[in-house]
């Protein structure tokens, strides 16, 4: 009677005084207290938000291998959770983790292991495989290098050492043409800021729209576009963008063409590489300025932004007219074409002060029976330290190209250089050491009747001015 008087008091004792768990527990429906209506809901909501915390934490770590858990932030511990399931996986506990490299065993210091036939060596093949499968996680992340580890993959040290190498090569040349397409033009391409200039001049209404690449050089690629409207000047119907390419592997041997120049020589002094591409650019808009002021067929230029030179289009119909090398003359327009191509170097030495300094077959088109002059970014004025020299080479492409050609008329290299400088040099036994020793020095006696002629002019031009106007 005792003992059953002693389990009736301790089912009573439960009865009155419940433990924590039943208030959460779905087993006791009654609602009639507040209270514990308000813990049940509240328990509910803490499940809603951990399935939600659980949701995204397995969408933030998807497939990695490195995984962030936000256990921290869930309102209910794991064990308060009465419908968590007790098999529930701890994606704390890294101790199975396949994707987790076990550390390598050392070898102690004597270098192996073990006695007998059992000896084991650091050089072992299978743990060596092993390690170097191990030791690929190392790689970058961009290269795959799978599930080594659960397939006991075993790597030899030969395969392993050219695996390195090869993703170093890999991650070197991805840097060298990511930096190549930011920063520099590629042929018949343009790097992200050309291309956003050329946008702008399509929607500033300047041109209706670009065509397509047309001509490729070492240090330009010519677009062809339809010409829009400008409010300063009309713009033709047909324009080609000359740009300039922004990569400095062309320029580091014609830096001599700029940097004397003394139009351009101070600023090319305190300009950085890059800049100075766009110095070219505005070389050749003021030396086609000077052409077209002296009525020598040459495109007329539009616009300059930057490193783009908008130019007039010569050609017909999205046709580019012809290099001289190329067009299909008769002999009687060939001579044509050469007397033609005499005055206009004597038409750039002579009134525009300039030489051309690559004057060749391919910087010559011909259309509606004309030559025209291209291609003036590198041109020169005689006093240049290297002018007469620049001079003597474009004669001797000029000579070289019309002989070839069949033109009995065709002065020698000699007979052009004087017929365009009108140096008078004497021809001799036509050494062109020796002419070229010549024509040194004479430059400088050139240069200083020059530099005298232009004092000349300008002395004239101030006491015109200073006269209102009037011509004595």
């Amino acid at each position: 009677s005792d003992v059953m008087s002693e389990e009736l008091a301790r089912q009573l004792e439960e009865e009155n005084h419940p433990p924590a768990d039943v208030l959460l527990s779905d087993e006791y429906p009654d609602t009639t207290s507040d209270l514990m209506l308000a813990q049940m809901l509240q328990m509910q909501f803490d499940r809603e938000f951990d399935d939600q915390l659980r949701r995204e934490e397995k969408k933030f770590n998807g497939d990695s291998k490195v995984s962030i858990s936000f256990e921290n932030y869930r309102k209910v511990h794991p064990y308060e959770d009465s419908d968590s399931s007790e098999d529930e996986v701890d994606w704390q506990d890294t101790r199975h983790d396949p994707y987790r490299a076990e550390k390598p065993q050392t070898n102690p210091r004597r270098g192996f292991t073990g006695k007998g036939k059992n000896i084991t060596t650091k050089h072992d093949e299978v743990m060596c495989g092993r390690k170097n499968t191990a030791r690929m996680d190392n790689f970058a992340p961009e290269v795959h290098v799978g599930d080594g580890l659960g397939m006991d993959l075993k790597l030899s040290n030969q395969v392993f050492n050219s695996l390195k190498q090869h993703c170093y090569s890999e991650q070197r040349r991805s840097a060298k043409l990511h930096e190549k397409k930011e920063h520099s033009t590629a042929e018949q391409a343009v790097d992200p800021r050309t291309r956003l200039l050329m946008y702008k001049l399509v929607n500033a209404g300047v041109l209706e729209n670009i065509n397509g690449c047309i001509s490729t050089g070492k240090e330009s690629v010519v677009f062809h576009a339809d010409g829009g409207s400008l409010e300063e000047q009309p713009v033709p119907d047909e324009v080609v963008l000359k740009v300039f390419k922004t990569t400095l592997n062309e320029f580091k041997n014609r830096d001599r063409y700029i940097k004397d120049d003394y139009r351009f020589r101070e600023r090319f002094s305190k300009l950085n590489p890059r800049k100075v591409i766009r110095l070219w650019a505005e070389k050749e808009m003021h030396n086609l300025a000077r052409m077209k002021k002296a009525e020598i067929p040459c495109p007329d230029v539009v616009l300059l932004r930057k490193h783009i030179l908008v130019m007039s289009f010569i050609g017909k119909d999205h046709v580019p007219a012809p290099k001289l090398k190329d067009a299909e003359l008769s002999a009687e327009d060939m001579k044509n074409a050469y007397y033609q191509v005499l005055h206009l170097m004597q038409q750039m030495f002579q009134e525009c002060n300039l030489v051309h300094a690559d004057l060749s077959e391919y910087n010559m088109l011909w259309h509606h029976r004309k030559v025209w002059l291209i291609d003036v970014s590198q041109s020169v004025e005689p006093t240049h330290p290297h002018g007469l020299e620049f001079l003597f080479r474009d004669c001797r492409n000029v000579a070289t190209f019309f002989q070839k050609r069949g033109v009995s008329e065709a002065m020698s290299v000699y007979e052009l250089f004087n017929a365009v400088s009108q140096l008078n040099i004497p021809v001799g036994a036509e050494d062109e050491a020796e002419f070229m020793a010549e024509v040194l020095n004479q430059k400088y006696f050139y240069c200083f009747q020059m530099k005298v002629d232009v004092h000349k002019k300008k002395k004239k031009k101030e006491k015109i001015k200073k006269n209102g106007g009037g011509i004595e």
